[in-house]
């Protein structure tokens, strides 16, 4: 991310998501966000028997418990500062509810019933840089357009109400 989309701005060149000293510890997360997270939707989503369903659903929330473990203790997942690893996360969260708890059928919990989770993707989301790119509209038609296998008739929800992360 730093090599490739910052700097743009002298704010953005300012931000090191990715730093040296934190190097290690930004890894360690992403080695479980990535694969139970950000693709264990996907998984849950496009899975094709209910074993694999089973299995995506359970690693993702186990893993979601984990990161509100973590951010119940600190803002970001690698302390203080924001990194690589919250971008990464942060991705996936700001869709959960609008998308993935109806369309992938993620349905245990919303992002609203984790509190650390969703304090963290609303500070986040509220970053100057990171709340234009953030269109809920194109989300929930994109996915649910697009995805004729999960959705044939295309039926775009009218809820949820995400307006909670601009309070």
């Amino acid at each position: 991310i730093n090599a490739e989309y910052m700097g743009a701005t002298p704010e953005q060149a300012a931000l090191d998501l990715y730093p040296e000293a934190k190097r290690g510890e930004i890894d360690a997360i992403n080695e479980w966000v990535y694969p139970t997270i950000n693709n264990g939707v996907y998984r849950c989503g496009f899975a094709t028997t209910q074993e694999a369903y089973d299995d995506a659903f359970d690693k993702l929330f186990a893993s979601m418990d984990r990161a509100e473990a973590i951010l119940s203790k600190q803002k970001y997942l690698v302390g203080d500062e924001l990194t690589e690893a919250d971008v990464r996360l942060f991705v996936t969260l700001v869709r959960f509810d609008p998308v993935y708890v109806q369309h992938f059928k993620t349905n245990k919990k919303r992002l609203m019933d984790y509190p650390a989770l969703s304090r963290h993707t609303k500070a986040i989301y509220n970053i100057a840089d990171i709340k234009p790119t953030v269109d809920f509209h194109h989300i929930k038609y994109h996915y649910c357009v697009s995805h004729r296998g999960i959705n044939p008739h295309g039926i775009v929800p009218k809820g949820p109400d995400m307006s909670w992360l601009l309070e």
